[in-house]
């Protein structure tokens, strides 16, 4: 019990949490968003232990182009069928000052398309006594990890595409 009592709760707040892709092509690069739709994780940071999950909206992505979207949801995505895209974290590898700002790497498993697959991506951390930020950067080799790659005959895309994660939101102490 005194491991849990040591946890701190971050709340993601869906207002000040960005998820935004980039996809290249051979004509342009392609920039879009999904929405949050919910993330609470509960931190150790005396052992780096990181749990908890970031869910989300896989339906909620958007490039800006209904038929680039259309395609995306139904054939790339299957957003019907897997309406989520979760995150689910281990661990932290590296110091998370409470307060202040750290670098480290997260660790856990990354869902998407119905598969588990294990990620680890750089994190940029700042704490406050009350508030939370983080930035995340890490690429998802969708093609290799069973999604379609919706290229066709004149129009080629990357096999993976990046992911920026821009989350903040609130702190709760034990």
């Amino acid at each position: 019990m005194a491991a849990a009592a040591q946890d701190t709760v971050l709340r993601l707040d869906p207002a000040h949490t960005t998820v935004k892709y980039t996809l290249g092509d051979v004509l342009h690069t392609v920039h879009g968003t999904f929405r949050l739709k919910q993330g609470t994780l509960q931190l150790d940071p005396a052992s780096g232990k990181l749990s908890g999950e970031i869910v989300v909206d896989a339906r909620s992505g958007e490039s800006g182009t209904a038929m680039r979207d259309r395609k995306m949801h139904r054939e790339v995505l299957e957003s019907e069928r897997y309406p989520e895209i979760t995150f689910r974290p281990d661990r932290v590898d590296g110091v998370i000052s409470l307060p202040g700002k750290s670098s480290a790497q997260v660790h856990g498993i990354f869902s998407i398309h119905g598969a588990d697959h294990e990620l680890t991506s750089p994190a940029e951390v700042e704490m406050t006594s009350d508030h939370w930020t983080a930035t995340v950067h890490f690429s998802v080799p969708y093609v290799k990890w069973g999604l379609k790659n919706p290229s066709t005959l004149f129009l080629r895309v990357s096999e993976s595409v990046d992911i920026d994660l821009m989350a903040g939101g609130s702190i709760v102490k034990p």
